[in-house]
This record gives C-alpha cells, structure tokens and sequence, in this order.
C-alpha cells in the first residue's frame, strides 16, 4: 500500500507539564508549508541535465530534497552542498549506492537523472520501495523496456513522470489543441525534429580505473555491458552530444549506453507531442522506413510521422509542425508559433510558459499528482507509446530498410533481426525480476 504523506506527530507523555511550543513554521503558518504536508524528494545521478530540473523541484515550496545517491563521490558531495545551501542546514544525506537510499521509509519520491541504462530498472526499483518517480528521458533502452516499465508502475500503483516537459509548455500545448480542434482540416502529416543520427559500437582506451570510493567503475556500468573505464565517457571530450543544457555526455551515441543512434534526445519530446497531436496515447506508427538523416513513419489511419534534423523554420530547438489539408502550424522552443492561413493567427494567445521554465510546471505537474494520485500529463503509459515510436524509428535506421511494426504486440512484421533487437542483455545482477 502507498505510504501516506502524512506522518504522525510527536508522542507526548500523558501529564506532561511543560508548555508545548510549536513553531510557526511546523504548522504551515507564514507561507511555510508544515511538515506533514511536505514531499520528501531524493535525487539518483543528479548531474548537468538533473541539476538544472533540481533547481526546479527546490523552488517548489512543499517539497524536502532530503537525499542523493551518485556513483561519483564528488557529484553527490556538490548536490549536496546545493540543497544544504537552500535550507541552512548540514541534512541532506548521501548514498553511493542507490538501493540503500531506496530502502529509506521517508522518502516519498525520486528524480532520477542517470544514463539512459539505468532508467527503466531504477525506476522499478523505486516503484516497489514505494517511491513515486521522475525520471528523465529517455525512460527505456528498448522496446521490450517500454512494455516493462509500464507494466511495473501500474502494478505498484507509482506516480511517474517522464521528463519529457514539453506537454506542459504553453506554445506546445496550444499547438496540438489547435491540430486537434480541426481547424487546420483533417491533420495528414506530423513532423518532429531530430539530432543528426549518429551510433558507434567502438570502446574508447583504457584508462586506469579510479578508487571505488571516488567512483564506482562497476556501478556505473549497471546493466550495460562491462567495457574498459575511460573518463570521457562522463566527463565529456570531442566526440560528445549536448544534452540540452550546457552538459556533454560521451557516452552518448555508444550503443551499450545509448537508447537509439541519439534519436530520442529530441524524439523523446517531439515524437510524443506528434503522438499527442494525433493519437490518445494508445499506438504507434505502423510503417517506419529511413532516408538518410530522416525517418518517414505512418499510422495505421493513413497519417505521416516525419522525423527530420532539418528544414525548420528557426522557432527555436526541439521544433514540430502539423499539417493538415487546409493549414498548418508549427513551433519551437522560443515561444513563437508560425500558422497558415493567416486567418488563424486570430486563434493565438499569449505564451508565458516557455521552454526556460517548463521544468518547473513540469515538476509542478509531478508534484500535484503524487498528492492526488492521479496521472501526470508524461505518465508511463503515454510514454510507452511514444518511446516505441522512437525505437521503431531508430530501428530503421540503424537496418537501413523499411520496418513494419505491430503497434498492439509491440514487435516487427517478418523481420528477425529487427525482433532480435527490441531487448538486450542485462549484466548480472541487474534484471528486470523484480515484481
């Protein structure tokens, strides 16, 4: 059963003489919010991307960032300094590893900020020590993963957020109404923007591998393949990939560590506000086929999915459009929205929920469901559905030929090798039997 919010008070011995002070701030009194009503939040592999949501989530003011686990023992240590900081205290705790913060019965939720290979697997950890979840993108390594992961946070009853923040972005969310209202006549084509496609199979050097007290080679590694320790693979180098906010991650595009030739760094939220423009989050593309950099998609309804890097009209990063047979629109991450015909500029509002404060409605989002329970707007579900949508993708490409999926069975149409590859291998111990 899901632990509730509210933890008892102080037990008082009958009779006690003593006046009982309690202070303003323990009763929610001058804006603060009491205890009782507080969320206690935890943090696992908090680096550049997880930073920048953090300061999000210590905005919110029912929320305790009590914890942070990180292989790394500086990373945890500068987390910590961070969240000491914000409360005037020293009680931010640390973990080296992850599953001893989880057993912590005080700790109501986890933002989880790993590489993508530990997402789908931490995230069940959590969810069956009764920990609702935030996790960033992308959520799943594979196909089978999105499948997993769902199943597991519907059977233990988890609130869980993909990071994927831009369904709670006001220029986005006025986008799809506007493809979804009709307005644009019946919608044939969805486009979301991608990275340049990029994969390698290639170790970098050897290097000495560093004390495990300052980092854990092995716990880093996690369910990925064991592989020679190089420090550019969390350090960053030349050959690396923005991870959106300033921070380079080198292991990026390394399949071991990567959910799909960097497709899903964008294609995680654009792919998803397509699927939200045209779908209810119940399927996915069922044609997939690459040319080049661009992977041209179609739903069973006849409607097209293009993922392209290119030949946006400069609104921004993370841009998507929709056409349909009498208009179109499209958006960015600046804010500025582009329509046709001009008769619909009419429709506009004002957006003041850009990209540089998403995260904060995002969380806000995440924060608000753990309370009531209900189902953030990037719930597990929604996310597998458009994660598929991803890995079928990606899939295409790295076969260079045309995939049919079934969206219902969540496998390809007459092609082995394409099925050989909706899962991969766990390292032992790390496996998914765990519900």
């Amino acid at each position: 059963m899901k632990r509730s919010l509210v933890s008892t008070g102080l037990s008082l011995a009958a009779g006690l003489a003593v006046p009982l002070v309690i202070p303003s701030s323990a009763m929610g009194l001058n804006g603060v919010v009491a205890p009782s009503n507080r969320i206690n939040l935890a943090g696992i592999g908090i680096r550049h991307r997880g930073t920048y949501v953090l300061g999000f989530m210590l905005q919110q003011p029912d929320v305790q960032f009590r914890s942070v686990c990180d292989v790394n023992a500086s990373r945890r240590e500068n987390v910590k300094k961070i969240a000491d900081e914000k409360y005037g205290n020293n009680d931010c705790k640390t973990y080296h590893d992850f599953r001893e913060l989880l057993q912590r019965d005080d700790i109501d939720a986890v933002v989880i900020a790993t590489g993508d290979r530990w997402h789908t697997l931490m995230s069940i950890m959590a969810a069956q020590a009764g920990k609702d979840v935030y996790s960033e993108k992308p959520c799943c390594l594979t196909i089978d993963e999105c499948k997993i992961l769902d199943d597991a946070i519907k059977h233990f009853g988890t609130v869980f957020q993909a990071g994927t923040q831009r369904r709670s972005v006001d220029n986005f969310k006025f986008a799809v109404e506007l493809a979804r209202s009709g307005k644009h006549g019946k919608i044939h084509t969805v486009h979301a923007s991608i990275y340049h496609l990029k994969l390698t199979f290639d170790w970098l050097p050897a290097q000495p591998i560093p004390d495990k007290n300052v980092l854990d080679w092995d716990m880093w590694l996690g369910p990925a393949p064991r592989r020679p320790f190089n420090t550019a693979y969390m350090n960053g180098g030349s050959d690396t990939v923005n991870d959106g906010r300033g921070g380079w991650a080198a292991w990026r595009s390394h399949y071991d560590f990567d959910s799909g030739a960097t497709l899903h760094d964008w294609g995680a939220h654009t792919v998803d506000l397509c699927q939200w423009a045209v779908t209810d989050d119940n399927t996915t593309p069922v044609e997939y086929e690459a040319d080049g950099g661009t992977i041209y998609a179609k739903y069973e309804n006849g409607i097209k999915l293009v993922m392209r890097p290119e030949g946006w009209l400069g609104l921004g990063t993370c841009p998507v459009r929709f056409e349909g047979d009498e208009g179109w629109i499209e958006t960015g991450d600046s804010g500025r929205i582009a329509v046709y015909p001009e008769s619909l500029r009419s429709e506009l509002r004002p957006t003041t929920n850009l990209d540089g404060l998403s995260p904060f409605y995002h969380c806000r989002n995440f924060f608000d469901c753990v309370k009531t329970r209900s189902q953030p707007v990037c719930n597990s579900h929604s996310t597998r559905y458009s994660h598929l949508a991803c890995h079928a993708a990606a899939l295409s490409w790295m076969l260079k030929r045309k995939l049919r999926f079934d969206a219902v069975k969540a496998e390809f149409i007459g092609d082995d090798e394409a099925n050989r590859m909706r899962s991969r291998t766990l390292r032992e111990p790390w496996t998914y039997d765990v519900f």
